[in-house]
This record gives structure tokens, C-alpha cells and sequence, in this order.
């Protein structure tokens, strides 16, 4: 009789080898991406399998992945340095748009907590 199994995705990976610094690093950067574009309305909440939308969370992931930004500054290699650039470009681009979509439908008002179109991270 066999025992109880390890939850998918959980199981060693011996072959691999453990996750590098970098590995976490890109990781946890995609983590916050795709909880970003989560709670912007882009993709699918996975676990009420519905677009929800949250801009005053994503408006945080976002300024998350700018302190990290800040605080890693010189230390990233090229490729983690670019893919973060690359990822709080698409980002900010994403919550612009989605702001200045709230506004248009609600005849040019502002929505509610949103503190006008201001992007994350842009002081004025």
C-alpha cells in the first residue's frame, strides 16, 4: 500500500538541482506581475474564476516591484535587471489605461480611491 503523495508541483526535483538566487528573484518578480495584472482586471482571478478588479492592490504590487527596483539597484545581473524594467513598464502602461478607462466610462470623474490618473511610482 503506497502513502499519501506529495501535492503536485511539491515534489523534489533532484534532477534540477535547488532554485538559484536568481531563479527566486525572476519568480518573485512574475509573482507580483501576474498578481498585478490580476488585480488590474487583466486575467482571471484562478480561484473564483473571475475578473475581479482591485486598483488600489495593483496600484501596491506595482510600487512593490519599485522598491525592489530601488533596493536592488547594482546588485541584478543585465537579464534581472531588464526583465524587471520590462515587467513595471507594462505594468505602469497597464494602469494608465485602465484608469483612463475608468474615467471615460464615468464621464470623465475619477474613480473612487484612485487619486486621479497618476502613475505608480511617478511623483508629480
Amino acid at each position: 500500500m503506497e502513502g499519501p503523495r506529495p501535492a503536485q508541483g511539491s515534489e523534489p526535483r533532484p534532477e534540477e538541482g535547488p532554485l538559484t538566487e536568481r531563479d527566486l528573484f525572476l519568480g518573485l518578480v512574475q509573482s507580483f506581475q501576474a498578481a498585478a495584472m490580476q488585480q488590474m482586471g487583466k486575467v482571471m482571478n484562478p480561484f473564483t474564476e473571475k475578473i475581479e478588479r482591485d486598483m488600489a492592490q495593483a496600484r501596491l504590487s506595482i510600487e512593490m516591484l519599485e522598491m525592489l527596483k530601488t533596493r536592488t539597484s547594482g546588485n541584478l545581473t543585465g537579464q534581472e535587471a531588464r526583465l524587471l524594467n520590462h515587467v513595471l513598464t507594462e505594468l505602469r502602461l497597464n494602469f494608465v489605461a485602465e484608469v483612463q478607462r475608468d474615467e471615460g466610462s464615468k464621464g470623465g470623474e475619477a474613480g473612487k480611491g484612485e487619486a486621479g490618473a497618476k502613475e505608480p511610482g511617478k511623483e508629480s
